[in-house]
């Protein structure tokens, strides 16, 4: 979906857009669509702007939610949208660790 000269109308608020979607970066589904309508029409760039997927699961609970909700304020399939990139899931680890290979 590169057409970004298309005209998709002004954000209205539902009611269920306090509705958390990524729950790692606790966003709602009222700032995709708001982001949505801002400009941005790529699962990447709304990843960015939003920081949703780029918590601790990494986009694998709310990948496909957040790129369903960009086609429907896009009003197109969900396979015209590129998928942003996943990552395996990851956790912190304590530098000590990594300095002390030899006690490994």
């Amino acid at each position: 979906m590169n057409d970004r000269s298309r005209d998709i109308g002004p954000f209205t608020a539902k009611p269920d857009d306090d509705l958390i979607i990524c729950r790692c970066e606790e966003v709602t589904k009222g700032e995709i669509r708001k982001a949505v309508h801002d400009g941005m029409y790529t699962v990447p760039e709304i990843r960015r702007y939003l920081r949703c997927g780029m918590g601790l699961c990494q986009g694998q609970t709310c990948g496909r939610l957040v790129k369903g909700i960009v086609a429907r304020e896009l009003n197109i399939s969900p396979a015209e949208l590129e998928s942003a990139t996943s990552r395996s899931p990851m956790r912190p680890v304590e530098m000590n660790i990594f300095g002390n290979e030899d006690d490994v």
